[in-house]
């Protein structure tokens, strides 16, 4: 069973546990635009591809595919997702399962007013969210807002162009600079993070691996912590369950200390940047992706892990001559 997974730029780590749970079963494929991206050389098989705009790219996909029979395959990054899940149908033809929740649903990731407004339905509270600098001011001369905030895209991923905005001066500017940024509620308290499998048969949540996150480093987790919270686990279930997600997922949470709120930041229906940490504690997904491939179910194992694991990231580096870079 071949396996492909593209945009693998760093993420070695993902591609290393496919090939450990293939090893002898099949093979890892991974794709990427440049021949500079480490997490390749990782993988049985490497290719170049297309960017992600290019009009030519999913049919370079499924030529990969049908060339390595290959089985399924999924995105390591957010802007493909929607891409994959759209093009479903023309996967399924080519007898290749795409590791993707709905496109409705990655388009709905992929806004983060929208998520705030369908969190209001959901068992987790939520920051305020302001589309523009008038609602958002509105509101603080009424004494239902009060700086600071954050101002992010509406549309973004890896928290690039986050700040953290203390006056309205520094708003203003900002706000009139991109069309697309959104102000949100300053976030307090301790970031979690939960990685989540919704079985891709039974659609039920199998599994969730929840860390404390102490350290974060261009939008990913450096180090963590895991802890245990049953009922997060029960409320993180129902809502993915709810919404219909499928396979992994990765969520992005506050929890007020002392409290039993928990406030849901983001939806990332793809590996998390943090999931090393949950297969390192026995929480493999890859594995339950294969068996769901081969039509088998998986048990339900939520919570099947130790606490009090820490997980600290560092660097490595990916050393090759010129001519053994992909071509």
């Amino acid at each position: 069973m071949n396996i492909l997974i593209t945009s693998a730029g760093t993420r070695n780590k993902v591609v290393q546990a496919f090939r450990k749970e293939l090893a002898g079963k099949g093979l890892v494929i991974a794709a990427d635009l440049s021949n500079e991206a480490p997490a390749l050389y990782d993988a049985d098989k490497q290719v170049l591809v297309p960017r992600i705009t290019a009009p030519d790219y999913i049919d370079c996909l499924l030529s990969i595919c049908r060339k390595e029979d290959v089985k399924a395959v999924f995105a390591l990054i957010d802007p493909e997702l929607s891409l994959l899940a759209k093009n479903r149908d023309r996967f399924l033809e080519a007898g290749v399962t795409p590791i993707v929740s709905s496109y409705e649903l990655c388009e709905l990731c992929l806004d983060k007013y929208a998520m705030y407004e369908r969190l209001e339905q959901s068992p987790f509270g939520r920051a305020k969210c302001w589309l523009s600098e008038e609602a958002f001011l509105a509101d603080r001369n009424a004494g239902k807002a009060a700086f600071p905030v954050f101002i992010k895209p509406r549309h973004g991923s890896a928290s690039v162009e986050i700040q953290k905005v203390k006056d309205p001066e520094l708003l203003h500017v900002l706000m009139k600079q991109d069309p697309d940024l959104m102000i949100q509620e300053l976030m307090t308290g301790t970031e979690y993070g939960c990685d989540v499998y919704i079985d891709m048969i039974s659609h039920k949540c199998t599994s969730l691996f929840l860390k404390k996150k102490l350290r974060m480093r261009a939008g990913e987790t450096d180090k963590s912590v895991s802890v245990k919270d049953p009922a997060l686990f029960e409320k993180a279930a129902a809502f993915v369950e709810d919404l219909g997600f499928t396979g992994m997922i990765d969520i992005d949470l506050f929890h007020k200390e002392g409290t039993d709120e928990w406030i849901l930041s983001e939806v990332n229906p793809r590996f998390g940047g943090g999931y090393p940490h949950a297969y390192a504690c026995g929480v493999n997904f890859p594995k339950y992706i294969l068996e769901n491939l081969s039509g088998r179910e998986n048990p339900v194992t939520i919570g099947d892990y130790e606490e009090g694991i820490y997980m600290m990231k560092y660097n490595e580096i990916c050393v090759r001559r010129s001519e053994a870079l992909c071509r």
